[in-house]
């Protein structure tokens, strides 16, 4: 893919893995969920559907974690390419963060879950666990692409 922007001798040529490409579909996809997820909290904040304070804020929470880590799972797989990750360690930098962005916020919503609840249910343990889950993804990419050694031309 190459992206053409002012001035026009400018030019940056993007090149995604396979792995990436298909990564970034499927994560292209999933922010539709985020979409539709919203129309939850315009029901709840809009419309007056019934839930508690803890409820309203573990749902903002998790819609908010869902739509940035998607987010920045697509960036982290152009970093991923970058840096030419490849094996586990490009399985780790390519799909932890997409992970955390599936537990943490599945743990916001699926700890709220019932009617009138003011606390967590046991269920909370996606959020942490999506929080180290998170963590080695993030790690394993910053510490790959400071180790890379790929350089650009005007380095």
């Amino acid at each position: 893919m190459e992206i053409n922007s002012y001035p026009p001798e400018v030019t940056v040529n993007i090149q995604l893995s396979r792995h990436s490409r298909v990564t970034a579909g499927v994560l292209l996809l999933a922010l539709v969920t985020v979409e539709t997820g919203g129309l939850y909290l315009v029901r709840v904040v809009g419309y007056g559907e019934e839930v508690t304070a803890f409820q309203l804020g573990f749902a903002r929470a998790g819609h908010a974690h869902a739509g940035v880590l998607l987010i920045l799972s697509l960036v982290a797989l152009l970093y991923a390419d970058a840096a030419r990750l490849t094996g586990a360690v490009g399985w780790l930098g390519r799909l932890c963060i997409p992970a955390a962005a599936l537990l943490m916020p599945g743990g916001f919503f699926f700890s709220s879950m019932g009617d009138g609840l003011t606390r967590p249910n046991s269920l909370i343990w996606m959020v942490w666990i999506g929080g180290v889950v998170l963590a080695i993804g993030l790690i394993t990419l910053g510490v790959s692409l400071l180790r890379s050694g790929v350089t650009h031309p005007a380095d």
